[in-house]
């Protein structure tokens, strides 16, 4: 999941008008919209910054979520409404991930802090076996409905 300054982050960028520690303006002057939250997290490893940094600039209302890209909220409502059919071939691990991982970054994401480190760890995940690991803590997050879509990615043939 990618983060943004808000409007008001973007403001106190420049009048400094919310007292930030050094550890969280550090991590703050790194969010550019592209990175993920590990990115940022890791290049201001050095300095101490830790999760809870993070997690103080949501709450003060600095940063936000990125929107998904359309693209990728296309494809999970594609695999939403797509049918499994019986006489399809089986799909490989690697394709499941690659089909399953946006869906869970989408899904993770936009539980907005509350999924803070749930998303990280999907972030995290670098394999199939690792995602599907991570599958029943993101159903209990999300529910079982919206849940649907990743669970056909990552068991669906």
């Amino acid at each position: 999941m990618s983060i943004v300054k808000t409007e008001a982050g973007q403001r106190v960028l420049k009048d400094r008008s919310v007292p930030l520690t050094p550890r969280q303006r550090s991590v703050f002057v790194l969010i550019d919209g592209k990175r993920s939250m590990r990115e940022v997290l890791a290049a201001s490893a050095a300095l101490g910054a830790a999760d809870e940094d993070v997690e103080r600039l949501f709450e003060l209302g600095l940063i936000a979520d990125a929107a998904p890209p359309p693209a990728v909220a296309q494809a999970a409502a594609a695999l939403a409404q797509e049918e499994v059919v019986s006489e399809a071939p089986e799909r490989s691990p690697a394709q499941r991930y690659q089909d399953a991982y946006p869906i869970a970054t989408q899904l993770t994401a936009a539980l907005g802090l509350r999924g803070f480190r749930l998303n990280l760890a999907v972030e995290a995940a670098g394999n199939y076996e690792q995602l599907l690991a991570l599958s029943p803590r993101i159903q209990e997050a999300i529910g079982a409905k919206k849940f649907a879509p990743l669970a056909a990615a990552l068991g669906g043939r």
